[in-house]
């Protein structure tokens, strides 16, 4: 295949050879096409007229002319221990494209094979964790919520040993930057200063570029603030739809605030607010309600690498914007949930409660907004029907409607804008383990359809109702591994 019509760069090996090595991606037996995403591809300015054709690159046997692949080198803390061994172990990052309106693509094929970086890894990705990630970050965008993409997945014959013999799989992961804190902490630790500032003139230069034309110092501190704040809003927006990552260490916090690496991630199903979606997490340093906290422990990792060049005050005065970026971010998606447009200092409180309440009672959170969101359409009927104890719901309405009196907005407006910020459809485990079985035995077509319908997870979709059924008893609380 020709890349013609591609405008091709490759800026991230303008950086030190140190931050990379040239690996040719291991080939796949007889790779075939799972799922293209076409939509995408038009956003990066290109056709997939033919999507067997991209199969070989998926499969490793091809590559586009311009393509170099490199696995990328940076470490990171893992459950709060430093480690120096990471890197790409299982991906490669092919080229980077840019798209009719300016944004730049990283192409990063997961699953190619073996690296420097692969420590005790064979390099490869299986069937079941490529559709866990093709489908959660497709969720996740449907949502609103920064992330990296899937373009297109592949499967293939090779048999790959996990705690069972399965099906091998790449993705082609797809993002406006591959950049992780875990460079930072490889630079300051491994190179030095010079290479750390090196890095982050590369990161303003590709992805800060308003901040380009300040004095250094500024600029600098600018950007540090940015990226903290960016990392808070993204957690307040996990927080915000139960959305569990499972594995937030520093070497999967992305420099530009993507969701970024999907392994054992779980959406909340029954209200737990200390919800461990990751088996091997065992001390819960990953739960639900210590998201917020592990992003402000990777915004200080950060800050270490960063401090020979930064200085103790503008480090300080950065991380110290995570706090208030979390709290007015997550206190903002709480009241767009509850339909509140005017501010009352006393929200807050009220919307600990309402936590405090669905843990208790162990409420499905998505149906419980939802619900929420069609109050004088569809009656109180569904929203009661999720507690067992209905007075202990009645007594929480009583104190809603009389916050809502204080709201100016008719009660169609409010609650068509609420249907906007409370999804129908998420990601649910089961479901996506349903779609797993179907696709080990060869039928592709359940997953596709779940895609599309979790495309727009705000929209009614009659005839889908079934993915926004609660789950089944043996569906929640699935615990999931990281090996993939």
């Amino acid at each position: 295949m020709s890349s013609n019509g591609f405008q091709v760069e490759h800026r991230y090996l303008e950086l030190p050879q140190s931050f990379y090595t040239r690996v040719q991606p291991t080939p796949l037996k007889d790779a075939k096409m799972v799922c293209f995403n076409h939509r995408l591809a038009q956003d990066m300015g290109f056709h997939a007229t033919n999507e067997a054709d991209w199969a070989g690159i998926g499969g490793g046997t091809e590559l586009l002319e311009g393509m170099d692949p490199v696995a990328m080198k940076y470490t990171g803390h893992q459950f709060g221990n430093y480690n120096p061994e990471l890197g790409d172990g299982r991906g490669l990052l092919l080229w980077e494209t840019l798209g009719p309106d300016g944004r730049r693509w990283d192409w990063h094929l997961k699953g190619a094979g073996l690296t420097p970086y692969s420590r005790f890894g064979d390099g490869r990705a299986v069937l079941r964790s490529t559709i866990r990630e093709y489908l959660c970050s497709e969720a996740m965008n449907g949502l609103g919520i920064p992330t990296t993409r899937a373009l297109f997945m592949v499967s293939a014959k090779d048999p790959i040993r996990r705690e069972s013999i399965e099906t091998a799989a790449t993705l082609m992961r797809v993002a406006q930057s591959h950049i992780r804190f875990g460079h930072f902490e490889f630079a300051a630790h491994h190179e030095g200063p010079e290479t750390v500032k090196n890095l982050l003139e590369h990161v303003i230069a590709l992805h800060f570029p308003h901040l380009i034309k300040l004095e250094e110092q500024e600029r600098h501190a600018r950007w540090f603030e940015e990226v903290v704040e960016r990392t808070a809003h993204l957690i307040a927006d996990w927080q915000a739809v139960g959305f569990c990552h499972g594995v937030m260490n520093s070497d999967n916090m992305s420099i530009i605030g993507d969701t970024f690496d999907y392994g054992p991630f779980a959406f909340l199903d029954d209200f737990d607010a200390g919800y461990i979606c990751n088996h091997t997490d065992q001390g819960g340093r990953y739960a639900y309600n210590r998201q917020p906290q592990a992003g402000f422990e990777n915004c200080q990792y950060l800050a270490n690498a960063l401090l020979p060049i930064m200085g103790e005050e503008t480090i300080r005065n950065g991380l110290q914007r995570y706090e208030a970026a979390y709290n007015g971010r997550f206190l903002q998606n709480m009241r767009d949930k509850l339909g509140l447009a005017q501010e009352d200092e006393s929200d807050m409180s009220f919307v600990m409660d309402t936590f405090s309440m669905l843990n208790k009672h162990h409420t499905d959170y998505t149906a419980f907004f939802r619900a929420l969101s069609s109050l004088y359409d569809h009656g109180y009927a569904p929203l009661r029907d999720l507690f067992v104890d209905r007075e202990v719901v009645d007594k929480w309405l009583m104190r809603y409607k009389k916050r809502l009196e204080q709201e100016t907005r008719t009660h169609e407006e409010r609650e068509h804008q609420m249907r906007r910020i409370n999804p129908k459809y998420i990601l649910r485990n089961y479901l996506a383990q349903q779609v797993i079985l179907e696709a080990q035995s060869g039928d592709y077509e359940p997953l596709k359809e779940l895609i599309s319908v979790l495309e727009q997870p705000y929209d009614e979709q009659p005839d889908f109702e079934k993915y926004a059924a609660l789950p089944p008893d043996w569906g929640k609380h699935l615990n999931i591994s990281c090996s993939s």
